[in-house]
């Protein structure tokens, strides 16, 4: 089976070609925004003419949910408008879509974890446009996998948990914010699960949460990156509850995993044990330089 991925040069786009080797019987397509403009009608329906692929899974994404509170059109315009585009490609080709959503669609006033059928309700502009295009791909084709997810991390790219190393290197003080609570996800679970369903072909379609087990506020996140790095003496992290952003935050928004578990019977690990596994991956001296 052919995979496109496009979005390929971002965290999770990275992970997937990190364990794409494991997958030798997927053919794989990695392309960046350089390489696939998805906000172009024509370079999409170019591309899927000429390649023809299978699945078609979608990292590309605005991200940056404080400057998407002034930079409203763009943010629609990829994490919407470009959504429609490759539904419509993939509904043409007969392509399987794979797409990533976010916790941000909910507007963090529920006490328990949320539901795929719980009421959405975004509280900023980035949350609005993911919503917006999970809509488009469901009023667009039949055979699609969203997968709303949470607190993203990996070793790729610019992300709290590089972030906090970083600044532990550096000895910079911390101050992390314990006002919102939800789950820090490893990217490279979220693409090991991926691939797996592409490996296996399934047509267990639909809209699910994937993210790591547990709940932690961005603190906890913090303290146990500290703590397993043995960094915690060298590091004054404080707790402050509130941190103004421009962009307002859920409070809560931890993402209930029954449904993706059940389809798909599967384990989601617990957020603690998959940071600390990667942490013993990841040689904390790549980020003294």
């Amino acid at each position: 089976m052919k995979v496109l991925v496009t979005g390929a040069n971002g965290q999770l786009g990275k992970c997937l070609q990190k364990h794409s080797e494991k997958f030798p019987e997927l053919e794989f397509l990695f392309e960046s925004s350089q390489t696939l403009n998805i906000t172009s009608v024509e370079s999409v329906g170019n591309y899927f003419n000429r390649h023809q692929p299978d699945f078609c899974i979608n990292c590309a994404a605005y991200t940056n949910v404080e400057a998407a509170e002034h930079q409203k059109e763009l943010a629609f315009q990829v994490n919407s408008e470009a959504v429609k585009t490759l539904s419509q490609s993939c509904k043409t080709h007969n392509t399987k879509l794979v797409h990533i959503s976010t916790d941000y669609v909910f507007d963090g006033n529920k006490l328990s974890p949320y539901i795929e059928t719980d009421t959405t309700n975004p509280i900023n502009v980035y949350g609005g446009s993911k919503l917006q295009g999970e809509v488009m791909i469901s009023e667009t084709m039949d055979h699609f996998f969203i997968f709303r997810t949470s607190w993203l991390y990996s070793e790729f790219g610019h992300n709290f948990f590089n972030t906090i190393l970083k600044k532990a290197n550096e000895g910079a003080e911390l101050n992390i914010t314990t006002e919102q609570i939800g789950t820090p996800t490893n990217a490279n679970d979220l693409a090991l699960f991926i691939l797996n369903l592409i490996k296996e072909n399934s047509k267990a379609f639909g809209l699910y949460h994937y993210s790591n087990q547990g709940e932690a506020t961005w603190y906890d996140f913090a303290r146990l990156i500290l703590e397993e790095k043995q960094l915690e003496k060298d590091v004054n992290l404080k707790a402050t509850f509130s941190y103004p952003t421009k962009a307002k935050r859920p409070k809560f928004s931890v993402l209930d995993k029954s449904k993706v578990e059940e389809a798909f019977k599967c384990k989601v690990p617990h957020w603690r044990e998959s940071l600390v596994g990667l942490l013993k991956e990841v040689n904390s001296e790549e980020f003294r330089s």
